[in-house]
């Protein structure tokens, strides 16, 4: 049980329990719950807006199936593999994720490569998958970070400012919610990629070269002001690397690049002109 505090915005010793319920002596936490929760949601959205992304929801859903494992795999893989140093010596503890340990770049990587293998297989075009599943992916790590909030981990350096958490492990200091920070930008960021491929897409591929740019320009900072960062097992130029950090702006980049040499482009995507021709199709089925 912590006792968590927000001075700056009024909220004083609110009690939070990391386990949400127990079964005889196995313990079901908040964490996995809000992931599940955030997963759902996400697939719902999917399912549901597909055919504005001109994607065929029943081949959608082979991928996400098999991309729902592969985010599991790489979200653990990614935080074992850049913290050997524990888990080598600690091997028993490599799939135990109950307690955290999981990385959201790794998940994503996961469920990319899983989920256009699978595309590839029911011959999907990638860029309107991968527009929409970038979309999704939004709606879940709003969701899912609170999940760091119900372990007290994830949050940064001591501040001042009004948005400051203090609690047991914090120190009593007061420190960034670098949860609550990527909660809402994500939030932010699901409802920006919503009203701009309604009212803006021009071509495949523009939403999901957005979210490079949203998400991680986000991360680039907040994961800065973390003091949990997984890094490089190596130091550039004498500095130690966040992980993270680095794969963030790269991601930035990338997506400004791929943003400005498809800037004249269009190929004529119209999502309400296949939702009528799904509709019909699905009339005829």
């Amino acid at each position: 049980m912590f006792h968590v505090s927000f001075p700056g915005l009024g909220i004083n010793d609110l009690p939070v329990n990391r386990v949400a319920f127990s079964i005889g002596s196995f313990n079901v936490y908040w964490y996995g719950i809000l992931i599940a929760i955030g997963l759902l949601l996400a697939v719902l959205y999917a399912y549901f807006n597909a055919h504005r992304y001109d994607v065929d929801r029943n081949k959608l859903i082979d991928c996400v199936i098999v991309g729902i494992v592969t985010a599991i795999i790489g979200a653990r893989a990614y935080y074992v593999i850049f913290k050997w140093d524990y888990f080598s010596a600690h091997p028993s503890e490599i799939i135990d994720i109950r307690d955290g340990g999981i990385a959201i770049y790794g998940a994503i990587i996961g469920a990319l490569v899983g989920g256009l293998i699978m595309a590839k297989i029911r011959h999907m075009k990638f860029l309107p998958i991968l527009d929409i599943t970038m979309t999704s992916f939004l709606i879940g790590q709003a969701i899912g970070r609170w999940g760091n909030f119900f372990n007290q981990e994830a949050f940064g350096t001591p501040t001042d400012n009004v948005f400051r958490m203090v609690s047991e492990n914090t120190g009593g200091v007061g420190v960034h919610p670098c949860f609550l920070y990527e909660s809402v930008w994500c939030a932010l960021g699901f409802l920006f990629l919503f009203l701009f491929n309604r009212k803006f897409q021009k071509y495949h591929g523009q939403v999901f070269y957005l979210y490079l740019v949203w998400y991680g320009l986000e991360r680039t900072f907040v994961e800065g002001l973390r003091t949990d960062s997984l890094y490089l097992p190596f130091q550039v130029f004498g500095y130690d690397i966040r992980v993270s950090q680095a794969l963030s702006a790269v991601l930035v980049i990338a997506g400004i690049i791929l943003l400005i040499v498809n800037r004249k482009k269009n190929d004529g995507m119209k999502g309400r002109k296949f939702e009528k021709t799904y509709k019909k199709s699905k009339k005829r089925g």
